[in-house]
């Protein structure tokens, strides 16, 4: 179930480890309501992964609403990534401590009231919190759904109801940007959060009817300490990144970053005193956690990246519509799809660490290609382009999810997946801060006002030139790393117990 939850939307959504405190065990018969419990959370995730793709396309659109530059606009994404990073952690408790039923509602309810505040914002920092209330929403959505999942379908039909939690995942990045682009055109972009409200009331009605309140009699227990400092350093140093690309804001960028980086010495030495901390550091201990987690991190803040820059290059650059540029920028959505099912193939021929290696040379050097993108390019060129970055991507995430956890304990699993999607949304962020960043420093040098196709050139390069940094990390996996889970070789016979003697 980890690496399922983690491999939706490529390694991007959480892959809701915290509540793997609770046995992943379900009842030995499925009630008769299981696929409508199956379809109610893939609503919901449907939901999620719909708003956070739609938006991207309409983000120049809303800077010349908020009269600020579309650069500034990076916040609206990476307040509701922050959220995520921070909540995560906290969503097995909580599930845990106040039941299944109520947790779920609670989160569509502020999910819903996040969609209502932003589709009025009448100024950029009005939807900033409004997107991190949205974001506390969305972290407990997925978690909270998978422990009733793991509750209420005996494991004969789990293949079964799965089915219907991944798809959504699969095709909300699909739909998400040419739908926003057509919202943007037709209508407004803030319908883009209205759309949300009818589909969460539905929602929070079905999960009090059909939802079962899971809850624990005894909760473990909650390092609210941990928790705190965690979640202050990870706030002050992801929106201390996020101020350098403000102008005039360096100053304070720089306090942020400082108070950040001392909340996070301060977590450190927590994490090392506690049998238990809310973000397990001794993970890192494990040569395949540690370079999957490396390696992945390098590589999501490309692909963090993306979402923010294709939109603004080819509304702002090319002079595209919102509709054309939705269209065109699916392409890494429809190459992630088409991943899913030779991904299996491709490890099981090719081995890990030769996959890894080599999709991150294919993909980066794609998305180089993409910072060449200009409009006198063929349009099925382009879509082609993104289409092939987005396939070796998504080989390459599914690789680093499956990876990661293959020398983990089961004991252990709980917190390798909650530190793991943690920071996969931390370094998404990053990525949108990092392109962001870059934007405004080369429309500094060139003294423009609206950034021109060099600047995302520059911006496209960046962010290429860190992933490429991970192939350093690839090459210290063994050469048989993941030999057992991809299928190149045969999974280790358990120890026969000695025959008992005869009397």
């Amino acid at each position: 179930m980890a690496s399922i939850n983690a491999e939706t939307r490529d390694g991007i959504v959480p892959a809701s480890g915290a509540l793997a405190k609770t046995l992943d065990e379900g009842p030995e018969t499925s009630g008769i309501n299981y696929r409508i419990v199956a379809l109610i959370i893939a609503c919901a995730l449907l939901m999620e992964n719909l708003d956070a793709t739609v938006l991207a396309t309409a983000l120049p659109t809303m800077a010349r609403d908020f009269g600020v530059r579309a650069p500034q606009m990076s916040i609206a994404l990476t307040s509701y990534l922050l959220a995520l990073a921070v909540f995560i952690p906290a969503s097995g408790f909580v599930a845990d401590r106040y039941g299944s039923r109520p947790v779920f509602q609670g989160a569509i309810a502020l999910f819903m009231a996040g969609s209502l505040v932003s589709a009025q914002a009448p100024a950029l920092w009005v939807i900033v919190l409004a997107r991190f209330v949205q974001g506390i929403g969305g972290a407990m959505m997925l978690p909270v759904g998978r422990l009733v999942l793991l509750r209420s379908v005996a494991k004969k039909d789990m293949v079964n109801a799965m089915s219907w939690l991944i798809m959504p995942a699969l095709i909300g990045p699909v739909l998400g940007p040419p739908l926003g682009g057509y919202i943007v055109t037709y209508l407004d972009w803030r319908w883009i959060f209205y759309v949300n409200l009818p589909i969460g009331l539905l929602g929070f009605v079905l999960v009090g009817r059909y939802i079962v309140n899971f809850k624990e009699e005894r909760p473990h227990a909650f390092d609210r300490r941990g928790f705190v400092l965690s979640g202050v350093s990870l706030g002050c140093l992801l929106f201390g990144f996020e101020m350098t690309s403000r102008p005039g804001a360096l100053a304070l960028a720089a306090s942020l970053i400082v108070v950040g980086a001392v909340f996070g010495v301060f977590y450190v030495r927590h994490a090392r005193r506690r049998e238990a901390p809310i973000i397990d550091l001794a993970l890192l201990g494990d040569d395949n956690f540690r370079l999957s987690m490396i390696a992945g991190s390098l590589t999501r803040i490309t692909q963090g990246s993306l979402p923010f820059l294709l939109p603004l290059m080819m509304q702002l650059g090319f002079g595209l519509t919102a509709a054309q540029s939705g269209t065109i920028t699916v392409g890494p959505a429809v190459g992630s799809l088409m991943m899913k099912a030779a991904a299996p193939k491709l490890l099981r021929r090719f081995g890990f660490r030769n996959a890894m290696i080599g999709a991150g040379l294919i993909g980066a050097i794609g998305y180089a290609v993409a910072g060449l993108f200009r409009p006198d390019w063929p349009m099925w060129a382009i879509v082609v382009t993104l289409t092939i970055c987005g396939f070796f991507f998504s080989l390459q995430f599914t690789a680093y999810n499956a990876i990661a956890y293959d020398g983990i304990d089961k004991q252990r699993m709980s917190a390798a997946t909650s530190f793991y999607s943690t920071v996969q949304q931390l370094m998404l962020s990053l990525g949108i801060c990092v392109a962001a960043s870059v934007l405004h420093t080369s429309m500094l040098v060139h003294g423009v006002e609206t950034p021109a196709l060099s600047d995302f050139t520059a911006a496209f390069w960046t962010v290429t030139a860190i992933s490429l940094l991970a192939t350093i990390w690839n090459l210290r996996f063994e050469r048989d790393a993941g030999a057992e889970i991809s299928g190149r070789a045969p999974a280790a016979a358990k120890p026969l117990e000695p025959a008992p003697r005869l009397r």
